[in-house]
């Protein structure tokens, strides 16, 4: 969940922040309301927030349409029946056992029969043709100019999803995106080409969480080392204060909203560099000194509380910004 968020949404700061988020494979949305993204922590944008899904399942999209309808929430959300690559066109879906890992590659059955619950999973069990079409030409037929956070979790498709969406891809500030190590789907792009992508359109990877599993036929395994990593979700950040980055691009509210994204992506001590440098170069604008609402969260850690926070590094940043009662802690 988001640290710095609500407070500021208390003080007023996130009042001119509009945020928008994709997510392109929303199956996972329609199985209740503590799976949505309202609730990971991006509800606290909220009316000023707008969730688009995308899933090949019809009935997926239409399941999390009703589910929104019946919570009357307070932010717009739509989940779009649409299959999503790299062009338009006419595809083979492959679908599996569970529906969640059916995907426009076929399944590797050589590779996922040797590791333990694979095949419960991606077994292949029927084919159907679908249109596929991309995320550029859904947001330029929907007057869609920017996406701040995307995740992408299509099943070995994702670089796919990435190079049809490639005008967009330049709005956004995060990424989350599954990646697989080892070819579970036949001919499909692994974790190297993925990241080069990404790394060549600017983006940083700042964490990955991997799944492993071991092999279906042994009965021991590693402490260290249990099983082989065989996918996992990357997460990539714009970074902004990069000196790669170019002035132009290094704007306040750019890096404001790159702040809001990486809270709620709960890369805290990021979040907290971005409010620094925002306090430190923009604070005699009220709308960016973030002085004592970053005083207010790092008064919530223990550790933090029994030395003065006015010794720590980051309050040298942005000591002649603080007001009120926190001077105290200077």
């Amino acid at each position: 969940m988001s640290l710095f968020m609500p407070l500021l949404k208390t003080s007023g700061h996130l009042d001119r922040v509009y945020m928008t988020i994709s997510n392109v494979g929303s199956r996972k949305h329609s199985d209740s309301a503590k799976h949505d993204y309202a609730t990971k922590g991006w509800g606290v944008f909220a009316p000023n927030l707008t969730i688009i899904g995308f899933d090949a399942d019809p009935e997926a999209c239409a399941i999390a349409n009703a589910d929104i309808e019946a919570r009357d929430v307070n932010w717009m959300e739509v989940h779009m029946p649409l299959a999503l690559g790299k062009e338009k066109a006419k595809q083979k879906l492959y679908l599996t056992s569970d529906p969640e890992c059916s995907s426009l590659y076929p399944p590797n059955a050589d590779l996922i029969d040797r590791f333990a619950g694979l095949p419960e999973m991606v077994t292949l069990v029927d084919t159907e043709e679908v249109s596929v079409t991309t995320l550029d030409n859904f947001c330029e037929s929907e007057s869609i100019d920017a996406i701040d956070f995307l995740q992408v979790d299509v099943q070995g498709a994702d670089l796919d999803v990435l190079i049809g969406g490639e005008k967009i891809l330049s709005t956004v500030m995060g990424i989350q995106i599954e990646v697989e190590f080892a070819p579970i789907y036949q001919q499909q792009p692994l974790f190297g080409d993925v990241d080069t992508f990404l790394r060549q359109h600017g983006f940083t990877m700042y964490s990955i969480a991997a799944a492993r599993r071991s092999r279906r036929l042994s009965p021991i395994m590693s402490n260290s080392h249990p099983g082989q990593v065989l996918w996992g979700d990357a997460f990539y950040i714009r970074d902004l204060l990069s000196p790669e980055v170019p002035d132009a691009q290094k704007t306040p509210e750019a890096i404001f909203k790159l702040a809001c994204v990486s809270d709620v992506m709960q890369f805290y001590d990021y979040t907290l560099e971005l409010l620094a440098y925002l306090t430190k170069h923009y604070g005699s604008d009220p709308n960016y000194n973030f002085a004592n609402q970053i005083i207010e969260v790092l008064r919530q850690f223990p550790n933090l509380q029994e030395q003065k926070l006015g010794g720590l590094p980051i309050m040298a940043e942005i000591k002649d910004h603080v007001s009120g009662e926190y001077t105290n802690f200077l």
